[in-house]
């Protein structure tokens, strides 16, 4: 494993919350590179040592988080639904303004489709359609089914400044997976 400078984390942290706290105050569109810069209190070269544009920077700052959700899917396989969905309720409050942001802005159209397409991948794994509730059905529309329902589930719990605990929002979400899979 390649050791990362504390210096360049740094700045690559304050590069990546100054920008998610503009697209949380404004449209993706509108949001420039010197904006970051100053929000970051760094020189606007800075950022494009770091990252082409602000396109690659929203999808550098997208996959980061994919794939920490797949690891974190990895490591939750000998969990029960309940026990893994507080994993990653946990995951989603302690990155809230990420989630949030990109949930509820119009300049993130996509990442909700990444989102969705991830849980799809994960869903997959523990669809049974030979047996149970699932017999029968297409493994597609069931999978697509969940996904899009926990997904949306997500998004109403960020949206609305997390009204329930992660703990308890993912007892409630929990129950719901294990009827649905």
């Amino acid at each position: 494993m390649t050791k990362v400078d504390r210096r360049v984390a740094r700045t690559q942290e304050a590069i990546k919350k100054a920008f998610l706290e503009l697209m949380s105050e404004k449209n993706f569109d509108s949001i420039t590179i010197q904006d970051i810069s100053d929000r970051a209190n760094i020189n606007r070269a800075t950022v494009y040592l770091h990252y082409l544009d602000k396109f690659d920077l929203l999808d550098k700052i997208i996959e980061e988080h994919i794939s920490n959700m797949a690891n974190l899917c990895e490591l939750e396989t000998e969990m029960d639904w309940i026990e893994s969905t507080v994993q990653c309720m946990k995951y989603l409050e302690s990155n809230y303004l990420f989630f949030s942001t990109m949930l509820a802005s119009g300049g993130a159209r996509y990442f909700r489709n990444r989102f969705v397409q991830h849980n799809i991948e994960e869903f997959k794994k523990d669809v049974d359609i030979t047996k149970g509730i699932n017999f029968g059905q297409s493994e597609d529309v069931v999978v697509e089914f969940v996904a899009n329902a926990y997904v949306g589930v997500v998004e109403w719990w960020l949206k609305n400044g997390m009204p329930y605990p992660p703990q308890e929002m993912a007892e409630k979400v929990g129950k719901l997976l294990e009827r649905n899979l």
